[in-house]
């Protein structure tokens, strides 16, 4: 796969970057279900996905996560940029969604590419921006959403970033996710079947119409 990355980035980097990237970065498989960042880890790399998506969360004290967006193909990590530069432990977790690769680049040249590449600055301002305004979409369906329309968002998300109308997920885990009880997602669950945009399968949901 990294011997294709010309052919994938050739419309976001300029050609000599390209060629530092196949030099310098390192290609990467995540089974689904692994961490490629967790929190307090110290960010050594950062990724940019090839194929598949990443689940980027926020864990509190007591471990609850909370869902703040996906990164999916020819994108990455605003966390990790910020924690690059800094030089500081990550206060995120970067879960596969499914099988995912991605090329791994080195913290050290992050800041350097920023003066040398127009395109790279470029991709790290724009990533910077999207993730915000993705993270202020996070905080606007916490504080003004109903449930029923966060957890009807949350699984549009969710097909978006695997590709799939079947998501392979227990009532239990949605609930996590969306900070609630296990009890409450199956009653919300149960209702979109009712209206028939969903279909429920055992620990699997089968999307027919949210929009």
């Amino acid at each position: 796969m990294i011997h294709a990355l010309p052919e994938v980035f050739s419309d976001i980097f300029e050609p000599a970057l390209l060629k530092e990237i196949l030099r310098d970065g390192q290609f990467v498989k995540i089974p689904a279900g692994s961490a490629l960042i967790d929190v307090g880890q110290t960010i050594r790399a950062m990724p940019i996905v090839l194929t598949g998506s990443l689940k980027v969360t926020r864990i509190d004290e007591q471990g609850n996560e909370l869902l703040l967006y996906y990164i999916t193909s020819q994108e990455s990590c605003a966390m990790s940029f910020t924690c690059c530069m800094g030089n500081q432990s990550s206060e995120i977790r970067a879960i596969a969604e499914e099988d995912t690769e991605v090329i791994s680049l080195p913290t050290a040249l992050m800041e350097e590419w920023i003066t040398r590449f127009p395109t790279w600055k470029s991709f790290v301002m724009q990533t910077i921006r999207q993730r915000f305004h993705e993270l202020l979409r996070t905080i606007d369906q916490v504080a003004f959403q109903k449930l029923d329309d966060r957890l009807v968002y949350y699984l549009r998300e969710k097909s978006k970033a695997t590709q799939s109308s079947l998501i392979n997920l227990s009532h239990q885990q949605i609930a996590d996710e969306l900070s609630t009880a296990r009890v409450v997602i199956s009653r919300l669950l149960k209702k979109l079947e009712n209206d028939k945009k969903v279909l429920l399968y055992r620990n699997q949901i089968k999307i027919l119409n949210l929009s």
